[in-house]
């Protein structure tokens, strides 16, 4: 499957972005999805998970409450609504998937990833 991510952009903080995952290739309907980024310097981190069938979902402790992970199998799309962004929000953006596991948060789970997005939160 490939994996295409855009949506993001430059938001103050407070904002709003919605960022996409268009996969092509293979139904996504037999994907595990997840979100992760990558701020300068660090090492890329777990965001947001998301079952198969979209009922169970997962977030790093940091975005709960703020960030939403929805999927629609039928559009073969991955979404990631990110509200009341923060500074320390800003990083690149990873959508990934991968059809041989439960849903997981753990990086190397996952073996098809798309580009990065690139968020960029400003104070």
């Amino acid at each position: 499957v490939q994996l295409q991510a855009s949506g993001g952009g430059a938001v103050q903080a407070g904002g709003s972005l919605r960022l996409s995952c268009a996969a092509s290739g293979r139904t996504l309907r037999n994907y595990v999805m997840g979100w992760f980024r990558q701020a300068p310097g660090q090492e890329r981190e777990f965001v947001s998970a998301i079952s198969r069938n979209g009922v169970n979902t997962y977030y790093t402790e940091s975005v709960k409450g703020r960030f939403t992970i929805s999927r629609d199998n039928a559009k073969n799309m991955v979404y990631l609504q990110m509200n009341s962004l923060r500074r320390e929000d800003t990083g690149v953006y990873y959508c990934a998937g991968d059809s041989t596991v439960s849903v997981t948060t753990v990086l190397r789970s996952y073996r098809y990833w798309g580009q990065g997005t690139q968020v960029t939160v400003s104070s």
